[in-house]
């Protein structure tokens, strides 16, 4: 059962998508910009600071145990997977909170199929759609998805409906609950907010250890969001303009998603490359549509840091794709993913929730775009004006994953 959802204080538990943690404790990974410094019309790639890291270049999720394979539905056990891998939150949290609440929807207790229960939560994750436990959930027990109900409703599986009943649903709605309260960079307080007694805590957490091969600790290495050692991100960009918009996508890490935002306080995806552009002064398109079909493309391998890489998600195609996100090298990327899910630093190529690439573009290299003069003695393609482009379509509508 969940408290109402609360903005988190500060960005605290946003950052952890920069974070490693160690057999000796949590090493917090900051953010440290290094001036940009020539070098053969080539330009130092700003640096994420830190010392440590985990092994691993991906997402680090639990291994499913023995127990988990027998104990736990396989559609259950799989939503809980891919939500884990989605939103960053390892999925045997997701899975202890769904066994203490219902277990896993098989529970006959009221709500979690139909109705609620005293407290006024619903469905196989007992989510607050009114009474005592506030309506967290947002909205109606099930709703059009287009519907923005300033809750944690989500339509997982792409019906066109949130259904607080539809652990496909449900699940995925916990994670944001979990993310909004400090997850992943703690845990222990955010599964507190779900329900604010240290038993549950205790019994959630103890779940999450059975099902994971080896066991599950809160603080193991198991909780980083597709980061890698910052000593593998140091690349070379090909001109300070390019060096200044890495530099200002890196400093909106842990902001919020909106869907058509576009800075300072919040982004979505189109927003947030044209906004890291826009502060290296240059202009580009406002959607991802747009920006993919201005271009010029790159072949896919021949990408390098500041161009954007874009997908179809899940309002696109692969000739229009809905999703973008800047790349600032080693296959990593800066991108504002989807409500719920803070910007973030991830991996474009292994285990991306939207699948491969659609594409990818280099904006400075336009034909309409002349780079800003502090990026003199680079090649200075087009013949446009100071910072402008020549494209159609400025102020189009914010674009992107809604």
């Amino acid at each position: 059962m969940v408290l109402p959802l609360q903005p988190p204080s500060g960005s605290k538990g946003w950052l952890v998508v920069l974070a490693f943690l160690g057999g000796a404790g949590a090493l917090m990974v900051g953010l440290t910009v290094i001036p940009l410094m020539s070098s053969a019309n080539l330009f130092a790639l700003p640096v994420l600071g830190g010392e440590a890291c985990s092994s691993s270049g991906g997402s680090t999720q639990p291994a499913v145990s023995s127990q988990a394979k027998g104990s736990i539905p396989a559609n259950y056990l799989s939503i809980y997977q891919q939500t884990g891998q989605k939103y960053g939150i390892p999925w045997v949290v997701l899975a202890g909170i769904g066994e203490v609440e219902s277990d896993h929807g098989r529970a006959g207790i009221p709500g979690v199929h139909s109705g609620q229960n005293g407290f006024g939560a619903a469905g196989p994750m007992q989510l607050g759609i009114g009474g005592a436990s506030g309506n967290t959930w947002g909205g109606a027990s099930a709703h059009p998805a287009s519907e923005n109900t300033g809750g944690v409703a989500t339509d997982g599986n792409g019906d066109g409906t949130d259904s607080v009943y539809d652990p496909a649903d449900a699940i995925p709605a916990a994670a944001r609950f979990l993310l909004a309260h400090g997850a992943p960079g703690d845990i222990q307080g955010a599964v507190f907010h779900y329900n604010p007694l240290s038993s549950y805590v205790q019994n959630v957490l103890g779940w999450a250890a059975r099902y994971a091969n080896g066991g599950y600790t809160v603080g193991a290495a198991n909780q980083d969001n597709g980061a890698v050692c910052a000593s593998q991100l140091t690349a070379q960009v090909p001109n300070q303009a390019v060096g200044s918009a890495i530099s200002y996508a890196q400093s909106q890490i842990g902001k919020p998603y909106i869907w058509g935002a576009a800075g300072p306080d919040a982004f979505d995806c189109s927003g947030l490359v044209m906004a890291a552009y826009g502060a290296a002064g240059v202009s580009i398109p406002r959607t991802s549509q747009a920006q993919f079909a201005w271009g010029p493309r790159i072949q896919p391998g021949q990408e390098e840091p500041g161009d954007l890489v874009f997908f179809a998600g899940s309002d696109g195609t692969s000739t229009a794709p809905g999703h973008v996100g800047i790349v600032v090298g080693n296959g990593m990327m800066i991108e504002a993913y989807t409500t719920g899910v803070p910007v973030r630093l991830v991996s474009y190529r292994s285990n991306y929730p939207s699948g491969q690439p659609a594409g990818f573009t280099r904006p400075w290299a336009h034909a309409g775009v002349t780079l800003p003069q502090s990026s003199a003695g680079t090649p200075q393609p087009g013949t446009g004006t100071s910072g402008t482009s020549t494209r159609p379509g400025a102020g189009a509508p914010g674009g992107g994953i809604p």
